[in-house]
């Protein structure tokens, strides 16, 4: 429920991330939606402090955050040459790259359900967008940004179970994209008092919730289960996205559209009764904490890396 509420949030927000480059370019854009995103988590890391970490903390946490940074600086730049129902599509094959990224990184095998659910949510997106039509820099560029997410996804779902520290990871990468997004925008940009002004609403509609509330739920979750299962309920996201366009845009939806969105929704529903995670949570604790080379504890399902420990999404 709570990874559906991020893709609802991620969904509503793609509104956003199209209209705030009316006002600044996209490079500033990530950068101040992820400050705004750093800020907000950073007082509440203090409450982590006195949590274990394990060996290779801080060079797994860079990691994460480069991917992160990657990631979210493309899909941004992506819009600059898509259309917002070709990104939204492209973006949403990251659902079937997530799996196969699982796989090649650390050995996790997709069960057929988790595979067959991937494809299906992949057709519905395409269903839902009304197909996309040609292929520019703009859509390659979604592509790239894709499979950047589902890498980081495997990363970011590999330090949480290692190390923990949900609140730390997320300023951690929020407050790094923010560094190198304004970075490169002081060469390349626009920013300037008015141009931040002007486009303050969608700024604090992808600062809080875009980033801040959806990936910090979706930081929290990854400890609880796998990246691939993960990939799958938030692909959501275009249902929502579709929705946010009819209540905010004026655009219709299609009966291929509805069609989609069936199709997504069935597939979440099927990986989310068939995730084996249980009922309740207990903190993360020391005795949990596993080399960050042995994949293997990584391959298991989220039940048997945890020993006894149980989670709810």
């Amino acid at each position: 429920m709570l990874l559906l509420f991020a893709a609802a949030l991620w969904g509503f927000g793609n509104v956003a991330q199209k209209t705030v480059l009316e006002h600044l370019d996209a490079l500033n854009a990530v950068g101040l939606r992820c400050l705004i995103g750093g800020l907000i988590v950073l007082p509440f890391v203090l409450t982590e402090r006195r949590l274990p970490t394990g060996s290779g903390y801080l060079p797994s946490l860079a990691r994460v955050g480069a991917l992160f940074a990657t990631s979210v600086m493309l899909q941004q730049l992506c819009y600059l040459g898509a259309t917002v129902t070709n990104a939204s599509f492209l973006i949403s094959t990251a659902t079937v790259m997530t799996p196969l990224a699982a796989w090649l990184l650390i050995g996790e095998r997709p069960t057929m359900n988790l595979t067959v659910a991937a494809v299906l949510t992949v057709v519905g997106a395409l269903l839902l967008s009304g197909g996309i039509s040609g292929l520019n820099s703009g859509d390659l560029t979604a592509i790239i940004s894709a499979a950047c997410y589902a890498i980081w996804a495997v990363e970011l779902g590999r330090h949480m179970q290692v190390h923990g520290r949900p609140l730390t990871a997320a300023a951690a990468q929020f407050l790094g994209g923010a560094a190198i997004a304004l970075l490169f925008g002081t060469v390349e940009g626009n920013l300037s008092p008015a141009a931040v002004s002007a486009a303050g609403l969608e700024l604090v509609v992808l600062g809080v919730f875009s980033t801040a509330i959806a990936f910090g739920i979706q930081i929290a979750a990854l400890r609880f289960t796998s990246a691939s299962h993960a990939a799958v309920i938030v692909s959501a996201e275009s249902v929502f996205g579709a929705l946010g366009g009819a209540m905010l845009l004026g655009e219709r939806f299609s009966a291929s559209g509805a069609v989609g969105g069936a199709i997504i929704l069935a597939a979440i529903l099927s990986v989310a009764m068939s995730n084996p995670t249980a009922s309740a949570a207990a903190p993360f604790r020391a005795d949990s904490i596993q080399a960050p080379d042995r994949a293997p504890v990584f391959a298991a399902e989220p039940s048997a890396r945890a020993g006894d420990r149980t989670a709810t999404n």
